[in-house]
């Protein structure tokens, strides 16, 4: 019996009892939802791959039997990730997917979807296997009876992910032998969450035509571990993004999370922070978007230009007259009553020069105040106008991620070239 999975996420709106529901998390890009053992909904969203067309259902035969590989797999459909259109995504052993474009060793650190990301280890059991499906809506990637390399004795772990094309994330958890909390991380990170982060290209001055590249996270979803138990499931609904206008109209007019702008030289929306980070700064967005305005004709422009003058020329000569009685003169003021005035003023203070002093002093210490104010602000606030001036300016001053070796974090090796179907994959009716 084949089943689709629409069919099976149809399922929540026929439920006749109202689910006992976590309440919503605003992560900014992303809402979520968690489901606990007692929610109907819980059941509803684990896809059964058993069910599904056996010929889409792929069991990778590397990853099912080595340990820290990952592989590269086609969408057969656009999938939104922070706003940006994926056709391709990496699915690694220990539990998560990788969403970058640059495949690295450290996938870890940033750009993942992880429903548990772990010291996965599929090669020390016959029974462990990765396995996706993709029926041209959505794809599932599951990671069944999985143990931790650094404790099998633990049991097995049965989880899995679901990327919809509408940009919905589905986390769906079988058997979780412990809490997630009682996972070691001393030799593998541990998490549950989602991840992105922009590449930004440094030009080596010692060396010519060598670059340096330094990703930058610039937003995490964490979700609560506590939650996650034996069929629980959690539901992550993706928010309107700056990226999914694509006038200028729309775009400085939208009323979202984000303080949108729009770049004429690159004729796109942004909030300054996504993936095409480095192409908004190097093409001058920030600049550019300051004044928050569309294109108009020069026409136009000319006679609000023309317009705006005459008004503020009548203005003040209407205000001349009803407030002081006199004609308007078009003779400019002259300096001599600012100057009779000035050692008026001057005589109220005995010593202007230590005046002066205490002035300055106190301008120093407020400069200094505002410095810290500002810092501690920009702390706080990674995403506010004065941290995108920052970066714009002093990008090696920012903490990013510098993928060396030796660096602490684990080392993932790519099984598969770029663009192909590796030939290990096998049908799910193998033994």
């Amino acid at each position: 019996m084949s089943v689709a999975i629409g069919s099976l996420v149809s399922l929540r709106y026929g439920v006749l009892t109202i689910p006992k529901m976590k309440e919503d998390m605003d992560h900014n890009y992303y809402t979520s939802k968690t489901y606990g053992p007692s929610d109907p909904m819980s059941k509803d969203l684990w896809v059964n791959i058993d069910q599904m067309e056996k010929d889409k259902v792929k069991i990778h035969g590397i990853l099912s039997n080595t340990h820290r590989q990952a592989a590269r797999v086609n969408l057969s459909f656009d999938f939104p990730f922070y706003g940006h259109l994926l056709r391709e995504i990496t699915v690694a052993t220990g539990g998560f997917i990788y969403t970058g474009d640059v495949v690295h060793r450290m996938l870890t650190a940033t750009q993942y979807i992880a429903p548990l990301m772990a010291n996965f280890d599929p090669s020390v059991s016959r029974n462990s296997t990765v396995i996706y499906f993709d029926n041209g809506t959505a794809l599932v990637v599951q990671w069944d009876h999985v143990h931790l390399q650094d404790n099998y004795n633990l049991g097995s772990f049965t989880f899995q992910a679901t990327l919809h094309n509408t940009g919905r994330i589905v986390f769906a958890y079988k058997e979780l032998p412990i809490e997630i909390s009682q996972i070691s991380s001393v030799n593998h990170p541990v998490k549950v969450g989602l991840s992105d982060a922009f590449v930004v290209v440094h030009k080596i001055q010692q060396i010519p035509n060598v670059r340096r590249r330094t990703i930058y996270e610039y937003h995490r979803v964490e979700l609560t571990k506590t939650r996650i138990t034996n069929s629980s499931a959690v539901e992550i609904i993706p928010l309107p993004t700056c990226i999914q206008f694509t006038s200028c109209s729309t775009c400085i007019s939208s009323q979202i999370n984000f303080n949108c702008s729009w770049c004429h030289r690159l004729n796109r929306c942004s909030s300054g922070f996504d993936r095409h980070r480095q192409d908004w700064v190097d093409n001058s967005c920030p600049d550019e978007t300051k004044d928050k305005m569309c294109d108009i004709d020069d026409t136009t422009q000319l006679h609000t230009f023309t317009t705006t003058i005459t008004a503020r020329t009548a203005s003040r000569s209407k205000g001349s007259t009803a407030g002081w009685g006199t004609p308007s003169t078009s003779h400019p003021p002259t300096s001599a009553p600012t100057e009779g005035k000035v050692p008026d003023k001057l005589k109220t203070s005995t010593h202007p020069l230590h005046t002066g002093m205490i002035l300055g002093i106190l301008l120093v210490m407020l400069i200094m105040i505002a410095g810290v104010l500002i810092t501690v602000y920009m702390y706080h606030h990674p995403t506010s106008a004065a941290s995108l001036f920052l970066i714009e300016r002093r990008p090696s001053r920012w903490p990013a991620m510098k993928f060396r070796r030796g660096s602490g974090h684990p080392a993932y090796a790519e099984v598969e070239p770029v663009g192909h179907e590796k030939e290990g994959f096998i049908e799910s009716e193998q033994c």
